[in-house]
């Protein structure tokens, strides 16, 4: 009866009591799986099987005292994940789903006797949910789950939150934990993982009292690492998020001189030139990286900076993808410095696991699909951030008198009063417009043209001049100041992004987050109430201010100037009194 409800690549649902009907395996394992677990309690009637449903019909699943309605939430959350590894895994067999017993013992298992509502996982996801909306600690929930077993002994609850956490990890919510050096030379990581001193500067892998290891080996760093690939299986789970999935090649604008997404923008479009056997399915995921410090400890005056790198997916319509529940948490570096030139050691796991998604992919169910299974590939389109955060993750440095990376050797620049000014923005202006001729800037007109852009073999041939540099911060190792060579230009690194084996080849590498640039410039110390004023042309209020003084000097406005006998032209003339002017706003 059931053979004709097999799929297209010879697998079934089996009703036996592990799998449960949420669990799909090959058609001739079906009786050793029903003989070895033994058929499910409540399944009367075969929907899954050819037999068709009727109304008031319910499937439950049999507990210590009767049953959980399979209507518990928790059954799709499981169907999700075990479709997932079962439709990926051609072998199948009676033992391919022994990670989920414990999964599988805890949906079946009612939270208490009597109680059908809830089973025990539901409680458990519940409460674990919870911990992380209102920040309860993890001594918290321990206590917790210590009440709630004295107020109801025959309560079937985990012993405590460590518990709680092993039991999350077998649902995809997991992450990996990698030591590092305390010096940021190398991850204890792959060949390094059985090492206890760094390859590179030889200290130790664990913290000392009094120069000696403690009875427990306690890591000086630890670097969470989050696994990208299942949680890009799981947007294909659902046949909901596996429609949108498919947006940007839907639903994108047809108007080109529109842009509302990355996809309409010329890099985007430049890549799926360039690499057409990815850009031939849709469904391959086009992912965007941010990386950025923050102080875990908030305005504490403890200095501490911690850097989480998050992924979002450009797949999805622009009003989905910015939204938390999509961002991904792929990395997050523990402090207390920035890892600045350092970054590349600490996005090694992540660059790794890119490379094998672009390369052989991960076979995915797509619920939105009749075909059931497909090879997903994923590719790193660009990075978003500020400036600083800019340098750590492209290797060219953003001070000095090369900053700017577009303009590359070619950058504007001089010194003024100790600080590094840059100028000649007026080259950008068209040719004929009327501020190239005009004076008042630095007294000269502009006549040379826009910089030149670099192409991808420009670049790669100063970057293959770049020498290498030993990675840390150890001051006989990686914390050594180099000079770098004029050659050399403004690069520190050969970034480890150019890893990946399309990125020499991707237009727009690295964007810059403007708002929160100019969120950054405008709350500097140096930046006064009234220069904000009268930056401002919307405000009302700066015809009111004659002038202004920042940082010792006086400035006066435009108004102010014109009526004055002296002008500034950019040169300072000694007023009455003590003042004197330095030029106009």
């Amino acid at each position: 009866m059931a053979k004709p409800f097999v799929n297209d690549r010879g697998f079934i649902k089996f009703p036996c009591r592990r799998c449960l009907n949420n669990a799909s395996h090959q058609l001739e394992d079906l009786e050793s799986h029903i003989f070895r677990n033994g058929f499910m309690f409540g399944y009367n009637q075969w929907i899954h099987h050819g037999e068709p449903a009727t109304a008031n019909v319910g499937t439950t699943v049999a507990g210590p005292s009767g049953g959980i309605p399979e209507t518990d939430e928790m059954f799709d959350v499981l169907d999700d994940i075990i479709s997932e590894d079962a439709d990926a895994d051609a072998v199948g067999g009676p033992s391919a789903n022994d990670q989920y017993d414990d999964l599988f013992a805890a949906l079946r298992s009612e939270l208490y006797p009597g109680v059908s509502s809830f089973s025990s996982l539901n409680f458990l996801v519940k409460l674990m949910h919870l911990k992380v909306l209102n920040k309860w600690t993890n001594k918290s929930f321990d206590e917790l789950l210590k009440l709630l077993k004295l107020a109801f002994p025959k309560i079937d609850l985990v012993e405590s939150h460590y518990e709680a956490k092993k039991l999350m990890t077998k649902m995809g919510l997991g992450y990996s934990s990698i030591h590092v050096c305390k010096n940021d030379c190398a991850l204890f990581w792959k060949e390094n993982s059985l090492k206890d001193t760094c390859p590179v500067c030889s200290e130790s892998r664990w913290k000392l009292h009094s120069g000696k290891r403690s009875g427990k080996n306690v890591p000086h760093k630890v670097l969470r690492y989050f696994p990208v690939g299942p949680r890009l299986k799981r947007l294909f789970a659902t046949s909901k998020t596996a429609k949108l999935m498919r947006w940007h090649s839907t639903g994108k604008s047809k108007d080109n001189d529109v842009m509302r997404h990355p996809v309409d923008g010329k890099s985007w479009q430049e890549f799926d030139k360039r690499h057409p056997q990815f850009a031939g399915d849709v469904r391959n995921v086009r992912l965007g990286l941010a990386a950025d410090g923050f102080n875990p400890f908030g305005n504490m005056s403890l200095s501490y900076s911690m850097w989480p790198v998050v992924l979002t997916t450009y797949n999805l319509p622009p009003w989905i993808c910015m939204k938390a529940e999509y961002l991904m948490l792929s990395l997050l570096i523990p402090g207390p410095q920035s890892p600045g030139k350092d970054m590349d050691v600490f996005l090694r796991p992540l660059i790794d696991e890119l490379k094998e998604l672009w390369v052989h992919g991960l076979d995915t169910r797509d619920a939105a699909s009749e075909n059931g299974v497909f090879r997903m590939r994923a590719a790193l389109l660009w990075t978003v951030n500020d400036f600083p955060a800019r340098s750590s993750l492209s290797g060219w440095s953003g001070q000095g008198y090369r900053a700017c990376p577009t303009c590359n050797e070619d950058t504007p620049s001089m010194r003024v009063i100790g600080k590094t000014a840059y100028f000649g923005h007026r080259r950008f202006l068209p040719t004929n417009h009327h501020w190239q001729s005009n004076l008042q800037f630095d007294g000269r007109t502009e006549r040379k043209r826009p910089p030149r852009r670099f192409s991808t073999a420009d670049i790669l041939e100063q970057l293959r001049r770049v020498k290498t540099s030993i990675p840390g911060k150890h001051p006989n190792y990686g914390g050594v100041k180099r000079k770098r060579g004029d050659n050399e230009l403004n690069w520190r690194k050969k970034s480890i992004f150019y890893e990946l084996p399309y990125w020499a080849t991707i237009e727009l590498k690295h964007n810059l987050d403007v708002m929160h640039i100019e969120k950054n410039v405008m709350q500097a110390p140096e930046v006064t109430t009234e220069l904000l004023s009268l930056s401002s042309k919307t405000n009302m209020v700066v015809s009111s201010y004659p002038a202004c003084i920042v940082n010792g000097v006086r400035f006066v406005t435009h108004d102010r100037d014109v009526r004055l006998r002296t002008q500034n032209s950019g040169v300072s003339v000694p007023g009455t009194g003590q003042e004197t002017f330095y030029g106009q706003l």
